[in-house]
């Protein structure tokens, strides 16, 4: 090897990117005794700050607890059993935990991370390679990937031999562009919309996520804490959050979240975050490339509108996580071949909810009055209809269905 050449070991699978999918798929292979390592480039410090997604469904913490991997989340997340929608300056609130027995936990993503490292690193001994850099994925068509990077410290450049290399690394990172443009569709939609993401330091104002339809524009509230609340604020997609200073933004949110003379007023406080996010989606088929397999936002991007992202990540990882300990343990390879397929069925559903929920929320500000009336059509079937209300429930709890 010459003084160029990286440094070589040896490990069964190789894991790119350290946010649920793949530290959940870490945390499965250690439970089993299945040699693997994490390639984060970001720090350990970094991913376990950085805001994102709160609200994880029933069947993905039971699939957490299976795993023993929910003890941190079971004791410390809120349970949530019902939403409300305001508008036309009222509230109705829609108890989905009376119609179905069911709930959401609201358990901010940067908490879970941080569960889910500590597990992977402190408890079970996994392999974790912090705020490395240019990572490469090679020869994944063949029965010997490997995976080279650099060391974020030294700048040695180091490369791992394995069997397998998971893609956790979300919508930026090397391994869905790793796979040639003829192997996969990717289908994409844009929305032509923009959500202003923010962070207030202030208890939330209501018990249960409000969603606020108004000719201004979507608004939504979603605790994350008892101290901190999410905001979100229709915006044109693009915008400049300096576009919005905080008088503006509160001046918004109590109109477009208005629900009449029982509701609680917003309580105010500092904005911590203010990012624009444009609402698009898109969908990588399949989801494997010879012996690389994609999880979470590496495969799949749906947009927070049906606050599904998450949820379809710790899916992902528990299939592709028990696929591999079947095979590599077992000589089983029926769920690694099955992988793609059965993730897709969950991804395609919650895109299509996403879509009819963003014409429930976005149709009044379109200044067209018909698609105005059909959104005030389906909010008002969903509270008059009790079918309608069970489908609804049942789409926006996610499938109960054994992943």
């Amino acid at each position: 090897m010459t003084t160029n050449s990286p440094s070589f070991q040896r490990t069964q699978v190789v894991i790119v990117g350290a946010g649920p999918a793949g530290l959940t798929v870490g945390n499965i292979l250690r439970a089993a005794s299945v040699d693997c390592v994490v390639l984060e480039t970001e720090s350990r410090a970094f991913i376990e700050q950085r805001p994102r997604a709160g609200v994880i469904e029933e069947w993905a913490v039971g699939g957490l607890r299976e795993r023993g991997l929910a003890d941190h989340l079971l004791a410390r997340a809120q349970r949530h059993t019902a939403c409300e929608f305001r508008f036309g300056g009222e509230r109705y609130r829609f108890s989905y935990g009376d119609l179905t027995g069911r709930h959401h936990w609201v358990y901010p993503q940067p908490l879970l991370v941080t569960d889910l490292v500590r597990e992977y690193v402190d408890v079970r001994g996994g392999d974790a390679r912090f705020s490395v850099r240019d990572v490469e994925l090679h020869d994944l068509d063949t029965g010997h990937p490997s995976v080279s990077y650099s060391c974020g410290e030294s700048g040695e450049r180091r490369m791992f031999a394995c069997d397998f290399v998971v893609g956790a690394d979300g919508a930026r990172g090397v391994s869905r562009a790793a796979i040639p443009p003829e192997h996969a569709r990717i289908a994409r939609h844009d929305y032509g919309i923009g959500w202003l993401a923010l962070l207030a330091e202030a208890p939330p104002s209501s018990d249960c996520v409000l969603f606020g339809v108004h000719e201004n524009g979507f608004a939504g509230h979603m605790a994350r804490s008892p101290e901190v609340t999410r905001y979100y604020l229709q915006c044109p997609p693009g915008d400049d959050p300096e576009n919005w200073p905080d008088d503006r933004i509160w001046s918004e949110l109590h109109v477009r979240l208005a629900g009449g003379s029982g509701a609680q007023p917003l309580t105010e406080g500092p904005l911590i975050e203010k990012r624009v996010l444009d609402m698009h989606d898109y969908v990588v088929e399949p989801m494997t490339y010879g012996r690389l397999f994609l999880a979470g936002d590496a495969a799949h991007l749906v947009a927070p509108i049906a606050a599904k992202g998450m949820n379809l990540a710790l899916h992902d990882a528990f299939l592709l996580g028990d696929a591999l300990v079947g095979y590599l343990d077992g000589g089983d390879g029926d769920g690694l071949d099955g992988y793609s397929e059965a993730c897709l069925r969950r991804v395609w559903d919650y895109q299509e909810f996403s879509q009819w929920l963003s014409e429930v929320y976005h149709g009044t500000s379109a200044k067209d009055p018909f698609r105005a009336g059909t959104t005030f059509a389906r909010l008002r079937r969903l509270f008059t209809s009790p079918v309608a209300a069970a489908a609804f429930a049942e789409q926006y709890l996610g499938s109960a269905e054994r992943y």
